[in-house]
């Protein structure tokens, strides 16, 4: 049998050719995409037998060709602080982790875009395993249902929302993964369906400077620099991406970002490391660098993890450093590192997914289960 096709992540032109070549007639399919479309979205439907108000024989096709299936949840995990983590498994080695982070106003659901990433920032985690692949806009958005499936969050459309905002900020360089990330956030800011409004969503780069003007023009999302250093022969070092786009030319593309304004501004991420980036020279510089850009500077202690080469900023230095950005008139906070007893903090998230050869693994499956035959 054909494998049955997932209808998550298809947008609504998408879902009405999947149902009329299914056999659902052209004049009924406007209707029933609609009705899907709700279902899928608005009230997280895992299964068809759920769709209360279709026909039983409507529902049959949909179960006999379709799916609505989550990823594994391989392991969830909550920490001391409210923080949530989930690594998720769509099929052998693909692997990722989502989220959420709770707080007084606000519930913010961090997203990945790749399993793995490319850039190798020396300060991540993530970027120590090597890429596997993209993900598909079904797995980016599915990070959404696992994390609205887990805390009641449905139907999208309630007053109180416990995920209130989405940041693209998980594993992965999103600009890398630039189809599927845009197709999952039209889903997610579609008032119709995940109805987050696109100041609520925020997606972050390393710097992949000719994808940034693209993503304001077709994404229209807020926008965060993973900046960490101010000069390029540091920058060079932590995110090896300023190599091929310096500093001035990430700049500049801030400067040019469309519908940046001093109500929708561009945050600047700055991870905190001792004795590398952190001096008072270095928050002047920073100041000097955004100027004219309509910006916040997010602070972010470092988070250790196994064999990182960095330790985190003395806290007397980080408030030193806060104070001049502070007082040339920039918003600083200065995170607070959140889930670090569950590796999901800022620059810790890794799924330890490789890419495996299909011998190696049936070879290993083989052997495993002659261990457990009897003897």
């Amino acid at each position: 049998m054909a494998e049955k096709v997932s209808l998550i992540g298809l947008d609504r032109p998408a879902l009405k050719a999947a149902l009329v070549e299914a056999g659902i007639p052209q004049k009924q399919a406007n209707m029933r995409t609609g009705q899907l479309w709700n279902w899928l979205y608005v009230h997280g439907a895992p299964e068809f037998a759920q769709m209360s108000n279709l026909a039983k024989d409507f529902r049959a096709l949909l179960e006999e060709r379709f799916t609505l299936a989550r990823p594994q949840i391989v392991t969830a995990q909550v920490s001391q602080d409210g923080t949530r983590k989930w690594l998720l498994k769509t099929g052998p080695g693909i692997e990722f982790e989502t989220v959420y982070i709770p707080e007084e106003d606000r519930g913010t659901l961090c997203v990945s875009s790749q399993v793995g990433c490319t850039l190798t920032c020396k300060f991540c985690h993530t970027g120590t395993q090597k890429l596997v692949r993209n993900l598909t806009p079904a797995e980016i958005l599915a990070q959404l249902f696992i994390a609205r499936d887990a805390l009641e969050d449905w139907p999208s459309t309630r007053q109180d929302r416990k995920v209130t905002n989405v940041v693209m900020m998980g594993m992965g360089e999103p600009l890398y993964n630039f189809d599927n990330v845009k197709a999952a956030l039209a889903v997610v800011t579609d008032g119709g369906a995940l109805a987050l409004s696109k100041r609520r969503v925020t997606l972050s780069t390393a710097g992949v400077v000719p994808m940034i003007p693209r993503a304001g023009a077709e994404i229209g999302s807020g926008l965060a620099i993973s900046l960490h250093a101010v000069r390029d022969a540091l920058r060079d070092v932590i995110v090896p991406i300023n190599k091929k786009y310096p500093i001035a030319e990430l700049l500049q593309a801030c400067r040019d970002y469309p519908g940046a304004s001093n109500a929708r501004r561009i945050t600047f991420e700055y991870v905190m490391l001792k004795g590398v980036n952190d001096s008072l020279a270095d928050a002047k510089e920073l100041v000097r660098l955004v100027r004219g850009i309509p910006a916040k500077i997010n602070l972010i202690p470092f988070n250790p993890w196994p064999g990182a080469p960095y330790e985190c900023s003395d806290w007397a230095q980080i408030e030193k450093f806060a104070e001049i950005v502070n007082r040339a008139g920039y918003a600083s906070p200065v995170r607070t590192p959140r889930g670090r007893d569950i590796m999901a903090a800022c620059g810790q998230l890794k799924s330890e997914s490789v890419k495996e050869r299909a011998s190696a693994r049936m070879a290993r499956e083989q052997s495993a289960h002659l261990a457990r035959m009897p003897h």
